[in-house]
C-alpha cells in the first residue's frame, strides 16, 4: 500500500522550503531510522515536529508508526497533515491525502480510505501521473467496499491519463476478471504485461484470466512462472494453491 512512499519522500526533501538544508538533513535521519529502528524514528519525529518541522517531519512520523505495524495511527497522522497542508495550499498535500488512503486500507478500513482518496482526487489538478495514481488506488478501496461499477469508471480513467502504468492495468483487468468480462480482462492484463512483463503479481493474475477462459496449459505456465520467479512471495502462494487444484 505504501509503495509510493519512497519517492514521495525523496520529493518532500526537496521541497522543504522554510531551513531545506536543514530541514533535509533531518529527514534524511529520520528515513534511516524508519527503516533501522521505526520507534527511535517516531521519536526524532515527534521532537523534530516541536522543534518546527512542519509537514517533513509528520510524514516521517506517519513512516515510523506504518513500521511499526500502526497505520490507523499512521492514517490520523497523514490526514491532520494532508490539512495543515491544504491550509497553506501546499503542493504535496494531494499525495499526503493519497497515503492516508493508502494507511487505511492497510488499516482495513476501506470507506475511510474512499474518503481520502476522494480528498486528494479533488485537489490534484490536472497532472496526469498524479491524478491516475490517486484514482488508481481509490478503485482500489472501491473494490474492497464492493462498489465495482464506480471502481471501474475510476480505472477507465487512469488508464486513459497515465497508460504507462502497470498497476491500472493490473487492477483493471482482475476486476473484469470478477465481473465474468474475460475478453475485456485479458485486454487489460496483456497491456499490464507489455509495462511490466516479469511482475509476479501481473503472471499470476494472467493465469487466473486464462484459467476462467479454460485455457488450462497456458494457467499453468503462469502460475509455474510466479512460483519459479519469485518464491516466498504472496503471489507464489497464490500460484502454487492454484497448481495444486489444477495438476493438469
Amino acid at each position: 500500500m505504501f509503495r509510493r512512499l519512497a519517492p514521495f519522500a525523496l520529493f518532500l526533501i526537496a521541497a522543504a522550503p522554510a531551513r531545506p538544508y536543514e530541514e533535509g538533513a533531518h529527514y534524511r535521519e529520520c528515513l534511516r531510522a524508519v527503516h533501522d529502528a521505526p520507534a527511535h524514528a517516531a521519536d526524532l519525529a515527534a521532537a523534530w515536529r516541536l522543534e518546527g518541522g512542519g509537514l517533513p517531519a509528520r510524514h516521517c512520523l506517519a513512516l515510523a508508526l506504518s513500521a511499526q505495524g500502526q497505520p490507523g495511527a499512521a492514517r490520523a497522522e497523514l490526514e491532520s497533515a494532508a490539512r495543515a497542508g491544504e491550509a497553506v495550499h501546499d503542493p504535496m498535500t494531494a499525495a499526503l491525502w493519497g497515503q492516508a488512503g493508502n494507511a487505511a486500507m492497510l488499516a482495513k478500513a476501506p470507506a475511510a480510505a474512499i474518503t481520502d482518496f476522494a480528498s486528494g482526487i479533488a485537489i490534484a489538478g490536472t497532472e496526469p501521473v498524479r491524478l491516475a495514481s490517486l484514482l488508481t488506488d481509490r478503485a482500489g478501496a472501491l473494490v474492497s467496499a464492493n462498489r465495482t461499477t464506480e471502481a471501474k469508471a475510476d480505472l477507465a480513467r487512469a488508464t486513459v491519463l497515465d497508460p504507462s502504468a502497470a498497476g491500472g492495468w493490473l487492477l483493471l483487468a482482475t476486476l473484469e476478471r470478477r465481473l465474468k468480462d474475460l475478453p475485456a480482462a485479458e485486454r487489460a492484463i496483456l497491456e499490464a504485461a507489455k509495462r511490466e512483463p516479469t511482475d509476479p503479481d501481473i503472471a499470476l493474475e494472467a493465469g487466473n484470466i486464462a484459467g476462467a477462459q479454460g485455457r488450462a496449459d497456458l494457467a499453468r505456465v503462469q502460475w509455474k512462472k510466479v512460483v519459479d520467479g519469485a518464491p516466498g512471495s504472496e503471489a507464489a502462494a497464490a500460484a502454487a494453491k492454484s497448481l495444486a487444484l489444477n495438476p493438469g
